[in-house]
């Protein structure tokens, strides 16, 4: 049967709040997901490059400077091994680790049905590709190569634009799953009594069929 003018072609929810993520039901949205964990990624990726090269031409190795105040400083550095100095020995180690999660996550993003999932796996896959660049390319040579670091905060690794967009990842992430928003979009049974309990009950009832009935009682 044909649907009424300027109705949805695509069968969705009408009891969910705007916003919601992506159901079964709405598959033709996937494509479009995909697209935004790949953009997502590739604008990551890039920033943090040329931010890593900015940092090389500009800073001296060693030398901090104010950016923020203390509060957030530049200290280009060199790192062979995962924060806090851990794993300089295994270069090579890391580097696979990256590779595998950037190839996972290329193979995962076509399954994606929520706009949460899609920006977390995004950030994930820009700053895994942008530390697995540069354990390929720099020196001292392939796969054992060192990670440019430039940011500093007080007690903390120093770090790059990739770093901090695997820890916004992971935050993303984490809401997204206590949601209770699953990776194709669907929605848990916690998941949905946290959003009922958030966006109050739903009824399909318009206001003047309310007063309708309340009218019907009094005269009752």
């Amino acid at each position: 049967m044909q649907a009424e003018a300027g109705a949805s072609l695509i069968d969705t929810d009408p009891t969910q709040p705007p916003g919601s993520p992506v159901s079964g039901r709405d598959r033709p949205r996937r494509p479009a997901l995909t697209a935004v964990v790949l953009a997502i990624g590739a604008l990551v990726w890039g920033l943090d490059q040329a931010a890593k090269a900015w940092a090389l031409s500009t800073l001296t190795p060693g030398v901090s400077q104010p950016l923020f105040g203390h509060v957030l400083q530049l200290n280009l550095l060199f790192n062979p091994g995962a924060a806090f100095s851990l794993g300089t020995n295994i270069t090579p180690v890391f580097a696979a680790i990256q590779a595998a999660v950037v190839i996972a996550v290329v193979l995962v993003s076509r399954r994606v049905g929520s706009l949460g999932w899609a920006v977390g796996l995004g950030l994930v896959l820009g700053g895994a590709a942008g530390n697995l660049t540069d354990r390929l390319t720099r020196p001292p040579g392939f796969a054992h190569g060192w990670v440019v670091d430039f940011l500093a905060l007080p007690n903390w690794p120093v770090f790059n634009l990739a770093d901090s967009a695997i820890c916004t990842a992971a935050v993303v992430l984490a809401i997204t799953t206590f949601r209770g928003i699953g990776l194709d979009g669907s929605i848990s049974t916690t998941g949905r009594d946290i959003e009922v309990s958030a966006v109050g009950p739903t009824s399909e009832t318009t206001p003047l069929e309310e007063a309708e009935k309340d009218a019907e009682k009094r005269r009752g």
